[in-house]
């Protein structure tokens, strides 16, 4: 449990755009194989662990490609030292996995390379939401992992496990919730779209924005956490101390697993799908090696070695996958989730995080 925590806490520290500290680069793991060779920057700790143990010599045997990994530092240090490294034409690591709003940034400086679905054969079975395109529809990005937010509970406080995020709102439920600290990590403006505003869409003005926040503000008096520190809440979780909030749904099974009173739902308003892309900068030469990657990790296959392995939920459509349904349930569901809005953290941000303070947090 300890470990797949620290994937967990090691991962969504990168994604979180400017998240506190550094993660210096970790000498690369390299594999032998032929003279091709692959630098693929991910998410540190554990995550590339598990990567260098499970995924890469698999990729290597099957390709003969080399793969020198590369633990990224955390927040967007890593999309700026890219761009550093693109205008002297270098690339720290010709692939990366990225941030949704990290990917949007680099859009804007022409930054990836970009990637021809039509040679990733199982590029018709991505979801849709797992293609990340330039405005003019040029393939910026393909999606490498996935994971759900989701609504949990202390199983000893609550007999009945909630059925919808209004959960959040409930007087019974005053001084009683666990709630992740930022606009940008939270999603709690988009999961009070989907449950009361008729959907994300209602976020497109900044009007509706407004009534967000104006009804967000309204969950405060049940607010015992606003958490940064992911263990703290998952603790006083664990304890019943704060017995309900929101919470990776990876990490909740694998401690209801292991015998703990606590429970994940997904709300009937779908759970909160994070993610991150498989993306190319453009100073690497290595653009063939890059899309025989990109297709490898696109394989149902993979995709479901890497659901057991490092506990990500899969890209594809459900159908193609070999997940059992209890291996599926363990890492997503059929529920529509809510996809964040992650062009708002991009173009709005200095104003949504201001609101976010006065507001909910302040």
């Amino acid at each position: 449990m300890t470990a797949f925590l620290d994937n967990r806490l090691t991962r969504r520290g990168v994604l979180a755009a400017g998240t506190a500290g550094a993660a210096l680069l970790a000498m690369p793991a390299v594999l032998r194989a032929q003279d091709k060779s692959l630098k693929i920057g991910v998410y540190g700790g554990y995550f590339k662990k598990s990567f260098d143990e499970h995924i890469f010599p698999e990729f290597t045997k099957a390709t003969g490609i080399a793969v020198e990994s590369i633990a990224e530092p955390t927040g967007e240090a890593w999309l700026v030292q890219l761009e550093q490294a693109a205008k002297a034409n270098q690339a720290p690591a010709d692939v990366s996995m990225m941030s949704q709003t990290s990917t949007l940034k680099g859009q804007a400086t022409e930054l990836w390379t970009p990637i021809d679905l039509a040679r990733i054969k199982s590029g018709g079975d991505l979801l849709e939401r797992f293609v990340n395109k330039y405005p003019d529809g040029r393939v910026a990005g393909v999606g490498a992992v996935a994971w759900y937010i989701t609504l949990v509970t202390n199983t000893d406080v609550y007999k009945e496990a909630p059925t919808s995020w209004a959960a959040l709102w409930d007087p019974a439920n005053a001084d009683k919730l666990g709630l992740l600290a930022l606009a940008s990590n939270s999603f709690l403006l988009e999961v009070t779209a989907k449950t009361y505003l008729g959907g994300t869409n209602a976020l497109d003005t900044e009007e509706g924005l407004l009534k967000a926040f104006e009804k967000l503000a309204e969950v405060k008096p049940n607010v015992r956490l606003w958490y940064r520190d992911e263990a703290q809440f998952e603790q006083a979780l664990k304890s019943g101390e704060i017995p309900m909030g929101q919470y990776y749904h990876d990490v909740t099974g694998l401690a209801a697993a292991d015998g703990q009173p606590v429970r994940s739902t997904f709300p009937k308003e779908g759970g909160i799908q994070d993610s991150g892309n498989w993306v190319l900068s453009r100073a690497s030469t290595k653009v063939e090696e890059a899309h025989v990657f990109i297709d490898y990790m696109s394989q149902p296959a993979i995709q479901g070695l890497m659901s057991r392995k490092v506990g990500t939920a899969p890209t594809l459509k459900k159908e193609v996958l070999d997940l059992s349904p209890e291996e599926f349930a363990a890492v997503s569901s059929d529920i529509d989730p809510i996809i964040p809005r992650y062009d708002l953290y991009t173009t709005k941000a200095d104003w949504i995080n201001q609101k976010w303070t006065e507001l909910i947090v302040g």
